[in-house]
């Protein structure tokens, strides 16, 4: 099970809804969600709140450190609580995923993302779990760093927007260690409109008989 919500992001309101900042929006809806406030906490430099969980006490955590030191506040907290790593989520933006996708996966690598190579290095494992917000990708590996840094536009942020919210309906699957259930919640998508019925065609009125 999950006993570490991190969703990664940067401090301050310059950096509020840049596209950097998606874990950060997942993790105020999570603790929106459990009716949980996140407070700051100087021991673990972050925002941090604990809810009680199926399984004994959780933690949601927004690091205060800047992205590419994220990893100081998630492994300090971890190993106090004696947290393993394969019951952390670390929520985060990916370029790799458009906007209004979810991707749930364990471990790999960190793709290049300062925040998760920060954890990799702290935590000492690439070994937990991780929550893919996508936020597309300019398309110019040189545009990438002020692509982050800046706000999405409505529609992107929308669609941000409700993938979060989908992915929200995992919670309880998180909390209570259903990984599987998870997974498949998160990578089920938006459901499709139905398509309209087509139209009911009136019978024909009966030909007038002329003999």
């Amino acid at each position: 099970m999950i006993r570490l919500f991190v969703g990664l992001g940067n401090p301050g309101p310059d950096y509020e809804a840049t596209r950097h900042n998606a874990g950060f929006w997942w993790v105020d809806a999570l603790a929106e969600k459990l009716g949980a406030r996140l407070d700051s906490d100087r021991a673990y430099q972050a925002h941090v709140a604990r809810v009680a969980g199926p399984h004994g006490p959780v933690w949601l955590l927004k690091p205060m450190t800047f992205m590419n030191r994220s990893g100081v506040s998630v492994a300090t907290l971890a190993r106090f609580f004696k947290i393993e790593p394969k019951q952390v989520l670390v929520v985060h933006d990916e370029l790799d995923v458009l906007p209004g996708q979810a991707k749930l996966k364990f471990g790999g690598s960190a793709a290049g993302h300062n925040g998760l190579k920060d954890i990799h290095g702290m935590l000492g494992t690439p070994d937990y779990w991780r929550l893919r917000l996508g936020i597309g990708h300019p398309g110019v590996k040189a545009e990438v760093v002020n692509y982050v840094l800046k706000k999405p536009s409505a529609d992107d942020r929308d669609a941000i927007d409700r993938a979060i919210e989908r992915s929200l309906t995992a919670s309880d699957a998180l909390l209570a260690g259903e990984m599987d259930r998870a997974l498949a919640l998160i990578h089920a998508g938006p459901q499709r409109p139905k398509p309209p019925r087509p139209a009911t065609i009136p019978a024909a009125a009966p030909k007038a008989d002329p003999s």
